[in-house]
């Protein structure tokens, strides 16, 4: 009984490090563009746009490119910013900290409506499967924060 939960607290804690991961280079990428994100992108566009496979990529690159040096460079730190905290989430996770399943909860939760908001606006089934992935996440780290205790308010409650 105990094996299920700490596989399950592992994989959470590997979602959210791969994640940051991404979200590092991410920010790294946008960064390292500020200065020559004309020439070379454009280049890779070109190269992109003969392949039909590559029709989604090239329209994803194409968006990179109309980005200025100011909005790449906000982009960066965001996501480095961003990253850090799935990095902190994810490394407390793996030790078996209570303040890491809290603050999983509170950061998972935070972004929920956003993610509701993006999918009203624009409808996809991946959209819909990472909400789902996050409510099941902050629901299974409730009940587990809960029936072991460490839920900050809980214990507030019961003594007074």
């Amino acid at each position: 009984m105990r094996r299920r939960p700490d596989i399950l607290i592992r994989l959470i804690a590997v979602f959210k490090l791969l994640k940051g991961g991404m979200l590092i280079a991410l920010g790294v990428g946008a960064l390292s563009m500020r200065h020559h994100h004309d020439g070379a992108l454009n280049t890779w566009i070109h190269a992109l746009a003969a392949d039909p496979h590559g029709r989604y990529l090239t329209e994803v690159l194409a968006r990179v490119t109309s980005f200025d040096a100011h909005q790449l460079r906000q982009i960066g730190i965001g996501s480095l910013a961003y990253a850090s905290v799935f990095l902190v989430e994810g490394v407390g996770l793996l030790w078996r900290k209570p303040w890491a399943e809290v603050m999983t909860v509170i950061v998972t939760t935070s972004f929920i409506p956003l993610e509701a908001y993006e999918l009203i606006e624009r409808f996809s089934w991946a959209k819909v499967a990472v909400i789902v992935v996050n409510v099941l996440v902050v629901m299974y780290l409730l009940r587990r924060l809960r029936r072991e205790g460490h839920w900050p308010f809980h214990r507030s409650l019961e003594r007074g």
